[in-house]
């Protein structure tokens, strides 16, 4: 597998490694994810003192605790930016292992805490989501197995990218957790196509989607009351959804002020899964559409870059960890305002959670080391017939 790669950025030999990473990687994209961090606390301040009071904790404890994870997750994220596509995927690979492992142990080690789903090892002082961090190692993995298949006497690297992609969404299922295993199944399913799938293969994984959907709503209690409440007419206002679609509607286009929301004091969630909500009630639509521009500047500078790189092994990881990354913003988004059914799912590197920091952290740390300019030229020399 070539790790050949584009870029107009020249890069002397023996260069040191701080210097290097500065001149390579996409700032664009690095300063987006600081300033998205930056408004988690701004937002944690306001949604987290009440959860903090009703549970005896100082006023600001769930503060505290996000920025020493923000931290480690934004340590994480440079370090793993400075590291070749090689070394990437040699230790996604050992971490990919580790965490498969973990999440099949859950259904005997793991806890529910009290939230009908047993998703985490509880460590005492902190708690552990695999599915948090295998989400990104199994980006790796596939687009490893699939780049594979595409070189002459290779293995049926798509096949068993799709045997693992199967096995992970059921055990994702039995938690159960069918936001996470909807998100897995969409990142193989973009790099699936990315990798030349033709649109009959998508079309009818897209059949057996609904069809494991119908049977999931007729099987699982908890599948079915989050689908009926999503298409119930009329919105219990004394639900999250309620709460949250209420402070939206408060907030308008300039917010009720700083400090002046009410939505924190009725939602449990107001600091993970509705801190949008938070947002909007406080700050209005303008904080919210800077908060899109974010992520969309993330994920179209990232495929951008992406296009024009020569190593399918970084087109397909790359393509599948910029899909991911934004459509989980983009799922917990349109939970918040009723477009889609409630998930349970973190607004990365905004809502509190130390596994989803931690782990969001390192995802785009590879995304950013994937799309670091090289000095090899573009993809487009190889169409024009120009040597390498």
């Amino acid at each position: 597998m070539t790790e050949m790669v584009y870029g107009t950025v020249s890069v002397q030999e023996g260069e040191p490694v701080l210097p290097k990473w500065w001149r390579t990687v996409d700032r664009w994209a690095l300063s987006c994810i600081f300033l998205l961090f930056g408004i988690g606390i701004l937002l944690g301040l306001a949604a987290s003192p009440p959860l903090a009071e009703r549970n005896g904790f100082a006023h600001f404890h769930y503060v505290q605790r996000q920025a020493v994870f923000g931290g480690l997750a934004l340590t994480a994220m440079m370090l793993t930016s400075m590291l070749t596509p090689l070394l990437v995927r040699r230790l996604a690979v050992i971490g990919f292992l580790v965490a498969f492992v973990s999440l099949l142990g859950l259904p005997f080690l793991g806890t529910d805490f009290g939230k009908g789903a047993v998703r985490w090892y509880s460590l005492g002082f902190a708690s552990v989501q695999p599915s948090e961090f295998l989400k990104p190692l199994f980006v790796i993995v596939a687009a490893w197995m699939m780049a594979a298949s595409q070189e002459i006497g290779g293995p049926p690297g798509k096949l068993w990218s799709f045997g693992l992609t199967v096995t992970i969404v059921l055990a994702l299922a039995m938690q159960p957790d069918f936001g996470q295993a909807s998100l897995v199944l969409f990142g193989w399913g973009v790099m699936w196509f990315i990798a030349g799938a033709p649109m009959l293969l998508l079309v009818g994984l897209a059949g057996l989607v609904v069809m494991g959907g119908m049977v999931a709503y007729n099987s699982s209690e908890h599948f079915a009351r989050r689908i009926d409440g999503f298409l119930t007419p009329e919105v219990d206002p004394t639900t999250q959804l309620g709460y949250a679609t209420n402070a939206i509607q408060e907030g308008g286009f300039f917010g009720v002020g700083v400090g002046e929301g009410q939505v924190k004091w009725s939602l449990p969630d107001a600091h993970t899964d509705f801190i949008i909500a938070v947002a909007a009630e406080e700050y209005g639509l303008i904080l919210v559409l800077l908060i899109i521009a974010l992520y969309t500047v993330v994920v179209v500078r990232s495929v951008l870059r992406l296009m024009r790189e020569r190593d399918p092994f970084i087109r397909l990881a790359g393509t599948g960890l910029a899909a991911m990354f934004g459509v989980q913003a983009m799922i917990n988004m349109g939970v918040a305002v009723r477009l889609l059914p409630a998930k349970g799912m973190t607004l990365p590197f905004v809502s509190y959670g130390g596994s989803s920091l931690i782990a969001g952290g390192i995802a785009v740390g590879m995304l950013l080391a994937f799309t670091r300019t090289r000095p090899q030229g573009e993809i487009g020399e190889i169409l024009r017939g120009r040597p390498r």
